[in-house]
């Protein structure tokens, strides 16, 4: 799920990584321990309710703790007895380091100063640099991996921040997966921390004030002992704190404990914005989760002060989901009146919504899905499909020019938030094309120089098909389909459907090693834009939302349907993997037409809809999902929920279920429950597993190898269903 985190849940438990496996045919397999019914029944909104396993909820529970430690066991026994699945990790591992570094993050300051979060080949964690210039010898600012050595434990890099001088980075750090974050603030010059990290700064709501010597940042409460998890994001605080200065003559200056004069919601997660050609500073919240929230406008000078005049611009109403400053101008995104999204101006010195204009659009059919300011220029990252170009603005050009991209993909900007440049750093990267930076100087792109060059040469036997399959109502749902070149289609290619379909976001063009590893055994990968994606715009997105959600499922179903038929693939070689709010989407697919699959990969799955409304980020999640207390939500809820919709003596097919314990997005007992439940109600025999990590959350912040053996993993296990791997003897 996306942007949230939560406190860490660490267990009593020596380090393991694990997976579950049992097997159709094999005897004498490790036995998966079953867990007891301890039904609990509830009656919500004149509907009866059972929880066969709700007390797998409690992860600190000594027996929970013992059960899953043997699932784990059992399944860790059983995958690594899979005869493919070592030489798969190493060859992952090896086509990771023949496509070199891997770059992200790149922030552009002032002073020609270069941010970026570069993971070396060979190295295990991304690490914070720094370069002058495009072309400077590269600085390492930050290293979790000391961290790591140090604690035994993995570290990672969830965030940072660069002052506008230069001198000062701020940046979180979090521990095993967690996303825990503490706030550390790092001089540039000597290497040196500057004062103690602040705990609870999960997210990167952190701004430096114009004169670069003080900074804000939003920072969650401490819980109390006995409070539900779900207070987590309640009452957060924007805190304003000098550098050098200890964290306790922090000053709290926003939230809905401290500006109470402004109405917010326990939930509005708020954070300050400013920019240092700018006299204004804003405000603006969200629940996290969705962009849209309130929007205030105030005098940077007025900071601190007993009474800030904060004047407010927008309401959750006007639908924003993106902003910029720059001196007295606002720039606002948003799909009101525009499904598929524009850019708004308006002038701070006469802050109404209403007398904005509209200074950026699409072309007809693209979807305005970004936009960040350069010196000159608007700068919109707009979608057609699963590519992603970029499209200049002009002042006075509401339409734009498209810049010629070096190849086919999907291309993302990289921030100048200081507005510094003319011209514009961006990264590209397609199905089959390796990532690479460019700077467009107004006339060409060139090579950036960040990323060494790859061993790896963009591979040339590969078929990209694009696809639309029929639904259920006869919506077309798009497709994207990779195969080797001249692959018959009779039924037989192991193939593997991956969806997500929540929060807008979209299945996009992207070059992965782990994707050319699954083509080179001959597999095929179809990515599905289903409904619940953003590839439309904003009514594609609403049409898989909250009382909509069962045309995400549906629509998996019809494109797995639309393979079998096209010759792709058979329920004997078809496989179906989604994640996080995907899990809805893999779940319910599942669950729903067992019989069209072969095996399927749950990874951090969302599973039970009813109850993960209690955990510390169910809550933020209503806006996407809804609510039990509403009847109608509580009834979408209860249809989306796979944990809920299992029944008892249907041949499902394989299924590995794959969480990190310290997931703060996806509470791990979702997919324990999951996977109790499916174990009891599953008649085909084939195997239910859970694969635990304990050092790993929701993916951020995994290490390479951590990367790698799950990627050998889940491959070593489809290939296993679909008849392409087996089990060796003991």
């Amino acid at each position: 799920m996306p942007h949230v985190v939560s406190v860490t849940r660490m267990l009593s438990l020596s380090l393991w990584i694990a997976s579950s496996a049992a097997t159709t045919t094999i005897a004498a397999e490790p036995v998966l321990p079953v867990a007891p019914v301890r039904d609990v029944v509830q009656v919500l909104h004149g509907v009866t309710v059972h929880d066969p396993y709700r007390y797998l909820e409690n992860i600190r529970d000594p027996q929970v703790q013992s059960w899953m430690r043997a699932q784990g066991d059992a399944t860790r026994q059983t995958l690594d007895r899979i005869d493919l699945r070592d030489q798969l990790f190493k060859r992952i591992e090896a086509l990771s380091a023949a496509a070199g570094d891997s770059i992200g993050s790149v922030v552009r300051m002032p002073g020609d100063r270069v941010y970026y979060l570069k993971r070396p080949q060979g190295h295990k964690q991304y690490k914070l640099m720094m370069r002058i210039g495009l072309a400077g010898a590269e600085k390492v600012l930050v290293d979790p991996e000391k961290e790591a050595r140090r604690t035994g434990v993995p570290h990672a890099v969830n965030y940072f921040v660069p002052s506008w001088d230069g001198r000062h980075v701020a940046y979180g750090m979090s521990a095993a997966g967690s996303e825990d974050a503490s706030l550390h603030i790092l001089d540039s010059s000597t290497g040196k921390s500057v004062g103690a990290p602040i705990p609870r700064v999960h997210e990167a709501l952190v701004s430096w004030l114009p004169d670069s010597k003080s900074f804000t940042y939003n920072q969650l409460k401490p819980l109390k002992r006995g409070q539900p998890e779900f207070e987590t994001y309640l009452d957060s605080r924007v805190m304003w704190l000098k550098v050098g200065h200890p964290a306790s003559s922090a000053v709290p200056v926003f939230g809905p404990t401290v500006t109470r004069e402004l109405g917010l919601a326990r939930l509005d997660v708020g954070s300050l914005i400013f920019s240092p050609d700018s006299q204004w500073m804003l405000a603006r919240t969200s629940d996290t989760t969705l962009p849209e929230g309130l929007l205030f406008v105030a005098r940077a000078a007025d900071l601190g002060k007993p009474r800030v005049g904060w004047k407010k611009i927008a309401d959750y109403a006007d639908k924003i989901t993106g902003l910029a400053l720059r001196a007295d101008d606002l720039y606002l995104m948003t799909y009101t009146n525009a499904p598929r999204q524009h850019v708004l101006k308006i002038d701070l010195k006469q802050p109404q919504l209403a007398l904005a204009r509209v200074v950026a659009t699409p072309p007809e059919n693209a979807v305005l899905e970004d936009f960040s300011l350069n010196r000159d220029d608007l700068m919109a990252s707009i979608r057609e499909g699963t590519a992603i170009g970029v499209r200049r603005y002009a002042p006075g050009d509401v339409t734009g020019q498209a810049l010629a991209m070096p190849f086919a993909g999907a291309a993302s900007i990289h921030d100048d938030p200081a507005h510094a440049y003319k011209d514009i750093l961006y990264s590209l990267s397609g199905w089959t094309q390796l990532p690479k930076t460019f700077v467009f100087d107004g006339n060409n792109s060139v090579d950036a120089g960040l990323r060494a060059l790859s061993v790896m040469a963009a591979p040339t036997d590969i078929d990209i098909v694009e696809l639309k399959a029929p639904s259920h109502d006869g919506t077309l749902i798009p497709m994207t389909v990779l195969h080797r070149k001249g692959i018959k289609l009779d039924g037989s290619n192991p193939t593997l459907i991956e969806g997500y379909g929540a929060y807008g976001f979209s299945e996009t063009a992207h070059f992965s090693p782990s994707a050319m590893l699954w083509l080179e055994q001959g597999g095929v990968l179809a990515y599905a834009n289903v409904r619940g994606s953003g590839v439309y715009g904003n009514d594609w997105y609403k049409a898989g939302f909250k009382t909509t959600k069962p045309n995400t499922w549906k629509d998996g179903i019809a494109c797995a349907q639309y393979l079998i038929a096209q010759g792709y693939a058979s329920p004997a070689t078809l496989g179906v993997i989604g994640g996080s709010a995907g899990g809805i989407f893999v779940g319910r697919s599942v669950t729903a037409a067992p019989e069209l699959f072969a095996a399927a990969i749950f990874s951090v799955g969302m599973m039970d809809t009813i109850r993960s409304e209690e955990s510390a980020n169910g809550i933020t999640n209503v806006s996407e999902f809804g609510s039990i207390k509403d009847p109608a939500e509580f009834a979408a809820l209860l249809e989306m929920s796979t944990y809920h919709n299992v029944k008892d003596g249907t041949a499902y097919p394989a299924v590995l279920l794959v969480h990190g314990m310290n997931d703060p997005r996806v509470d791990v007992w979702e997919s324990a429950k999951a996977a109790a439940r499916l174990q009891a109600a599953s008649s085909s025999g084939k195997p239910v597993l859970l694969r635990l990590d304990l050092q790993a959350g929701h993916g951020m912040g995994s290490t390479a190898a951590q990367r790698y053996a799950e990627t050998a993993d889940i491959y070593s296990f489809l290939l296993w269903q679909m008849g392409r791997a087996h089990i060796r003897p003991r």
